[in-house]
């Protein structure tokens, strides 16, 4: 018992961690210009990431030595740091984003100044780190996030044609580049590099072992499994409301209105909620990763659970991001074009953190009788492939479609 309910709480807090603001407003806005068109461009993101969340488990259990560590220590110092200011930059934007898409939901909830919450999302999140170990700040996010379960019962309430819903999953491509651009943007939303980040982080953080082995495999699969479920409604219900219409959703709170359709007060409420939590869950997430790098790559002393006394530089860095991340939004600038940048960005680094997994993975000195097998192999190099040839299209098709404005 003691066993399935440290499965259970992996797999919440892998919910809570996955569905951020970047893909609340990739797979809503694709929804609404293809409709179903993209949901085979969300599937092969949530593979991916699953995927790779396995490997840096696995590599972490096993190696003790999280993502970042491995970057240094395969690609040496110059590529390292190469990769510590591409994945701190886009960390900072990812926060920025988080902490403003944080802020939209509340002012949604309560009549109040943007800046005003703004400011105050960051001291809860603040105050919630310092009052909570690390297991406990996974699953209130994660048990919260899963209130976005109500995307899913929105998307089976609109009675869709399923068959065309099942149509999207098929691949296909287009000459079209704001089509182009919205694949990327689907596909990266699902990969973004402090996910995988804070996953190895959080391993070494719990102490993980080979014996963590089976946990790691069911969260990377089930949780991420369940992460790409939601993504995928919201997919839907975008799709089945405002395709037809011709509206393109632009802020959380145009995101939020199919399952307030469906089941009036309660569902708006429920879809709020379920942002609420799975938002801030990214925004910790993604502050921690940007001083879980910069920690590892250092050599500083780091971890939630060694407290400010004995890793004095990992805390106030982490509170350095989080008040430069206030400021990039108290400047005016909208969460979502933030969002948006991010996400483009994230791909460009995306290669720099998922080939040194792939390397540690395949080495026996390191992973002795863990190393990957042929499937896993297979699929960590198509993956490897694929994100590529995005990170050479991203910034092309940003400037292409003036950042998806067509």
């Amino acid at each position: 018992m003691k066993i399935i309910f440290k499965i259970a709480l992996g797999i919440i807090a892998a919910v809570g961690g996955f569905l951020d603001i970047g893909d609340l407003v990739f797979n809503t806005q694709a929804g609404a210009l293809y409709r179903y068109d993209l949901l085979w461009a969300v599937a092969l993101g949530t593979l991916g990431i699953g995927v790779y969340a396995e490997m840096a488990g696995r590599v972490a259990a096993v190696s003790k030595r999280p993502v970042f560590d491995v970057i240094r220590m395969r690609l040496g110092f110059g590529p390292g740091l190469v990769a510590l200011i591409a994945s701190a930059l886009v960390n900072l934007l990812t926060v920025a984003a988080e902490l403003g898409g944080l802020a939209i939901v509340l002012q949604l909830l309560f009549d109040a100044a943007f800046s005003l919450f703004v400011i105050l999302a960051a001291i809860g999140l603040v105050v919630i780190v310092a009052l909570l170990p690390f297991g406990g700040i996974e699953r209130i996010f994660g048990y919260g996030g899963l209130l976005m379960l109500v995307f899913v019962a929105t998307a089976i309430h609109q009675h869709p044609d399923w068959g065309a819903v099942a149509h999207g999953f098929i691949p296909s491509l287009s000459d079209s580049k704001l089509y182009l651009y919205f694949v990327v943007g689907v596909f990266a939303a699902a990969l973004m590099p402090y996910e995988v980040h804070f996953y190895s982080s959080g391993a070494v953080e719990e102490r993980w072992s080979e014996e963590s082995l089976k946990e790691n495999r069911v969260n990377a699969v089930v949780g991420y499994g369940l992460g790409g479920i939601l993504a995928c409604a919201l997919v839907v219900v975008s799709g089945y409301l405002f395709h037809p219409l011709g509206i393109e959703p632009n802020n959380l709170g145009t995101v939020v209105l199919p399952s307030q359709g469906a089941f009036g007060e309660t569902g708006l409420l429920l879809a709020l909620g379920g942002m609420l939590f799975c938002v801030g869950g990214a925004a910790v997430d993604a502050s921690f990763s940007a001083s879980y790098n910069l920690a590892q790559f250092l050599g500083w002393e780091w971890g939630r659970y060694r407290g400010p006394e004995k890793a004095p530089r990992f805390t106030f860095s982490w509170l350095v991001f989080l008040a430069l991340a206030v400021m990039i939004v108290l400047t005016g600038i909208n969460p979502v074009e933030i969002t948006e940048y991010s996400v483009i960005f994230a791909v460009v680094a995306l290669p720099l953190t998922y080939l040194p997994i792939l390397l540690i993975a395949r080495d026996p000195s390191f992973m002795g009788r863990h190393v990957n097998g042929r499937f896993s192999a297979a699929l960590g190099w198509f993956y490897f492939a694929v994100i590529v040839v995005l990170a050479i299209a991203a910034i092309p098709l940003l400037l292409a479609t003036n950042g998806g404005g067509g």
